[in-house]
């Protein structure tokens, strides 16, 4: 509804007025400040009410944009505990060494990022020197999440600090020895360094605030208490585009995260060029942050700027500063001193007046280079407002100049992202600039030399006293978990038995295996379940009573079905992490659990169970992060397969997710037909992950939602579902010379694959065998080992083929997904192959209809096997025609 004059009516139209007289009398002082001091100061005014307001906890809407200038005045900025000559020093080695690893390596065409770390210097240096904890202290130290384009900086401190050599910097991006250094922050390739693969961009932001969030989740189940860890985590400004970036920070706010703090380096520009060329990226963070709950800190301005703001006495200066897009100040910091003038100052006479104030030194100081992000004082300051606030996280928004100390060749032009070195006249330049005593005779053989202050010098000194003081060496990465004893086997033994004539869901036996995994006296309080909001869907509803949900701050309310057995029940030391509509939180989760025996010296068993569809095709690259972090534990795949989600259609169906798990040599990939098969795997996931001899890799299972009857464990077969293959159910032949083949099938297909034996047979007299293909993946994995055991003249034949090797007759491979799964081993398997699959489009229908339209149920598994042994002359062709005119396909 609308006012006459088509005015939508405001939330205080709704509120009662007591007094409107003095609501009245308020809104003439506003007018009247408005007449006579215009607008600007009436403006001032109101917002220093609402800061004044926020300050004294009255229940206002926040103020989510504030002035362009610093969060921290100068003034107000506390002492610093430091020597800030040496730490100059510091980074000024850093910085050199870093631009020359780069530099060096590019003549070999290898590249690299220069420009990043020199913006970046100080934010690291900063808190390398007094916050970041180290992991020799109490408790788990801090955890970094390093911007990936800023690990050539984080190289050349470790060098300086005596943890890599030079030798080893000249490998850097030239790994294939073993002895290099690997482009970006990649735990897999140098695991005593690095703790968190981030140059995915987006994944750094979103997996510190889980991260963070799991720390809590630690200590309040009592498993470790990591309330002396803090992460931090240090982002692009252009990266905060990425959704994930931003996807969870309400949840970082809503559960108070006071132990996370974003540093986001805002040197206005991306990889192409500014970041919001005709705004300004800092306030509009500033503004999506706050609006989330979050603490913000600003620092933007080094201590140059301080005459400048102290002259400014009409506010004309902030006005401008918060008018003038990103892009224009990048352009200020390449022009010339006139046109900063003209063209900065020029915008109202007030400007033009305190310019006048101003020698040109002082301008070219402000523009070119004075940065809060460029100055140890201000950073200091921020850090440390963002280590004591309490009650929300922290971002810290630091603006710096893209190239900072490259000289006028790199910093703040648009393509000093992909420039990857710098002249030998332009590192002589720059190292005037900082004051290095490197001479003009190392550079005689044509390269850039390494610089170090001596290994006894008081740079170093200095650095190694400083991180003793903080516990030790970081970044780094230590494992010190030991292994987890093996769960009592009468955990398994009711899987083992099957279901008799109870028909069970996959998916079901799974959950009733964790169930009672989770009550273990050992290892019970250690699994942790991760669901995306459907737990219900998969039948974990039973969980909720008895393990909890977490939630930091219990249950404050009466859930509807509290008189229910199976109640929604969250706990501050609730297991359960039911994460909402969110399947990369949910990973994310996943992730710092499945680390945890590095990051805290914990181990955790984590269990991700979701639907199929929207897991490696949805977040496929957290897969990635998960294997270069070298996580551990079960993501289950539920409702898998193309056919069995009745129903859902297009988008539900999955006949691919296999395909793609695949490519990812960390994930050991699964599909089990029966819920013994589930029990083994289970079994041995355990102990090659959390044994004595624990390997970094992961499971991925997928089950189903089909009911089935769930037969008892035959004998012998253990090793056959590990290694992916073993013969489940042997033809009877109905005559001595009866045509006979193999059927090779996974998952619910093997219920086919069964009804299709006994169709060959009854109708055709053909005998086939029928076999349980647990993972093709696995198969294909010992077969590639194999024929790489062949290159270094070892003699070894895969386990596929020794399976099948004697068995009469063609193969035929069936599968819920796209037959590119099953076609996986056709190389290793000498009798003639073909296959069956789900390829296409899922769709909605009844699962018999749908397999009938892929030509994968029973029968049309029939005549495609009366169809192979045609082609071998063990049939005659009619009989082809004959059965699918009999099973009307």
């Amino acid at each position: 509804m609308t006012d006459p004059v088509g005015k939508l009516p405001s939330e205080l139209d709704q509120l009662p007025d007591r007094d409107p007289e003095e609501t009245a009398e308020w809104a003439a002082s506003l007018d009247a400040v408005t007449k006579a001091a215009g607008p600007h100061r009436a403006a001032y005014l109101m917002r220093r009410s609402l800061q004044h307001a926020e300050g004294a906890g009255l229940a206002l809407p926040k103020l989510l944009e504030t002035d362009y200038v610093n969060s921290i005045p100068t003034a107000a900025e506390p002492a610093f505990d430091g020597d800030l000559e040496l730490e100059s020093r510091i980074t000024a080695w850093n910085r050199w060494n870093a631009a020359a690893m780069v530099t060096r390596g590019s003549r070999l065409g290898v590249g690299g990022h220069i420009a990043t770390f020199a913006s970046a210097a100080w934010l690291y240096e900063t808190g390398f020197n007094h916050f970041f904890r180290g992991k020799e202290g109490d408790g788990s130290g801090d955890q970094l999440y390093i911007q990936g384009h800023a690990s050539p900086g984080i190289y050349a401190r470790a060098f300086l600090d005596g943890r890599l050599s030079e030798q080893q910097l000249d490998n850097f991006r030239q790994e294939a020895g073993g002895e290099g250094l690997p482009s970006y922050p990649h735990p897999r390739r140098l695991p005593w360094l690095w703790e968190f693969p981030t140059v995915s961009m987006g994944l750094g932001p979103l997996s510190a605030i889980y991260q963070a969030r799991f720390n809590r989740y630690l200590t309040n189940r009592s498993i470790k208490d990591t309330s002396n860890s803090h992460v931090w985590a240090f982002l692009g400004d252009g990266e905060m585009d990425e959704p994930e970036s931003t996807a969870a920070l309400a949840l970082a706010a809503r559960e108070q995260l006071d132990n996370l703090t974003f540093v986001i380096n805002c040197n206005l520009q991306r990889l192409d060029g500014p970041v919001r060329a005709n705004f300004r990226v800092v306030q509009e963070l500033e503004g999506a942050f706050r609006g989330a709950g979050w603490n913000v800190i600003k620092t933007l301005w080094g201590s140059a700027w301080d005459e400048l703001f102290q002259l400014d006495t009409t506010g004309a200066l902030v006005r401008r500063l918060r008018a003038v897009p990103d892009a224009q100040f990048q352009t200020y910091a390449t022009r010339d001193i006139a046109y900063i003038r003209e063209h900065f100052f020029g915008a109202e006479p007030a400007l033009v007046e305190l310019a006048k104030l101003l020698p040109d030194a002082k301008i070219a100081e402000c523009f070119y280079t004075s940065r809060g992000g460029h100055e140890a004082r201000k950073v200091y300051a921020a850090y440390r407002a963002a280590v004591e606030h309490k009650g929300a996280p922290t971002v810290i928004l630091a603006q710096t100049v893209k190239g900072h100390t490259l000289g006028k060749g790199f910093e703040s032009k648009n393509a000093n992202h992909q420039m990857k070195k710098l002249s030998i006249d332009e590192f002589k330049s720059m190292r005037e600039l900082l004051g290095l005593p490197i001479p003009d005779s190392a550079f005689e053989d044509g390269l850039v030399p390494y610089g170090h202050p001596g290994v006894d010098s008081p740079e170093v000194r200095y650095l190694q006293e400083r991180r003793a003081a903080l516990g030790g060496p970081a970044p780094a990465r230590r494992v010190h978990a030991a292994a987890l004893p093996q769960p009592e086997e009468r955990a398994f033994k009711a899987l083992y038995k099957g279901s008799g004539k109870q028909e069970m869901a996959t998916t079901m036996a799974f959950v009733r295996l964790v169930k009672e995994l989770m009550r273990d006296k050992e290892t019970g309080r250690r699994w942790v379940p991760i669901v995306p909001d459907e737990a219900r869907t998969f039948g974990m509803e039973s969980l909720f009573p008895s393990a909890g949900i977490y939630s930091p701050l219990g249950q404050t309310y009466d859930p509807v079905d509290r008189d229910q057995l199976m109640y929604y029940k969250e706990a501050k030391d609730g297991q359960i992490l039911n994460e909402g509509i969110t399947e990369a939180g949910s990973m994310a989760d996943f992730i710092a659990a499945s680390t945890s025996y590095a990051t805290h010296g914990e181990t955790m068993i984590p269990f991700y169970i979701f639907y199929s569809m929207f897991g490696w095709q949805r977040t496929g690259d957290q897969m990635w992060q998960l294997a270069d972090q070298l996580g551990k534990g079960f993501i289950v795949g539920a409702t898998a397969g193309r056919t069995t989600l009745t129903g859902e259609g297009l988008q539900h169906a999955d006949g691919h997710s296999h395909l793609i798990a695949a490519t990812n040599p960390a994930s050991l990939n699964y599909d089990p037909a029966f819920a013994y098969e589930i029990a083994v795997i289970v079994k041995d996931g355990l102990r090659r992950m959390y044994g004595p001899e624990a390997e970094n890799v992961f499971y991925y299972l997928t089950v189903y939602n089909e009911p089935k009857p769930q037969p008892a464990m035959p004998e012998g077969v253990e090793e056959g579902i590990v290694k992916g293959l073993y013969r489940f159910k042997e033809g009877t032949p109905a005559k001595a010379d009866a045509p006979r083949l193999q059927l090779l099938a996974s998952g619910t297909a093997i219920h086919w694959a069964l009804r299709a034996q006994e169709l060959l047979a009854a109708d055709w007299g053909v005998t086939a065998d029928v076999w349980s293909a647990t993972s093709w993946g696995e198969l294909r994995r010992d077969a590639l080992n194999a024929d790489e055991a062949l290159l270094r003249g070892e003699q070894r034949v895969p386990y596929v083929t020794q399976a099948l090797s004697g068995a009469p007759g063609p193969v035929l491979a069936v599968s819920d997904w796209m037959r590119q799964v099953p076609d996986q081993i056709s190389q290793w398997v000498d009798q003639d192959w073909s296959s069956l699959g789900t390829d296409g489009f899922g769709l909605s229908d009844t699962r018999d209809a749908a397999r009938r339209h892929f030509g994968v149920d029973a029968e049309s598994i029939t005549v495609a096997a009366l169809a192979q042994l045609a082609r071998r002359g063990e049939v005659p062709a009619s009989v082809v025609k004959e059965a699918r005119e009999r099973y009307a396909l």
